[in-house]
């Protein structure tokens, strides 16, 4: 019955703070568990639901290069100064955070519960945007160094 009224609250934090990912999200997965297929689909969910994302993310950030928006000369160019090269080295940034964030959130799901929380209260009351939790727990693998969970990532 807990689970209800989490989804639930968290349907209603979506719609107070406008955030379509969220009310969507909770009300998806509180229709799963009400029509009873909970027990077949959450562990596969679970399991290949963050590889599912991130494809269908890297499918719309290359969308302009298949619409020939983006080429080689745009890709160049974008990075000749130092706004570009900012650009660049962010993107390498967050690239190999979310890649922490992933080995992090396997061994220590706990961290995937904070992060929820974080987003849905930046989100919610201070006009954040939700990135996904790869990001957030890369920043958090990072700045804890990895000396919690080093010997569990290899």
């Amino acid at each position: 019955m807990s689970a209800y009224l989490f989804l639930l609250m968290l349907v209603l934090i979506g719609v107070i703070s406008n955030n379509q990912s969220v009310i969507i999200a909770s009300s998806v997965l509180l229709i799963i568990k009400a029509i009873g297929f909970g027990d077949q689909l959450f562990p596969t969910l679970a399991s290949k639901g963050i590889s599912w994302g991130v494809t269908i993310i890297t499918i719309a950030v290359l969308v302009p290069i298949a619409t020939g928006d983006i080429g080689f000369k745009e890709l160049w160019n974008s990075i000749k100064g130092p706004v570009g090269i900012v650009a660049f080295a962010s993107g390498m940034f967050v690239a190999i955070a979310a890649g922490q964030g992933v080995q992090l959130m396997r061994v220590d799901p706990v961290v995937t519960t904070a992060l929820l929380a974080g987003t849905i209260i930046a989100v919610g009351f201070m006009k954040g945007i939700p990135v996904g939790p790869l990001v957030g727990a890369g920043i958090a693998a990072l700045i804890l160094g990895g000396y919690q969970v080093k010997e569990k990532w290899f």
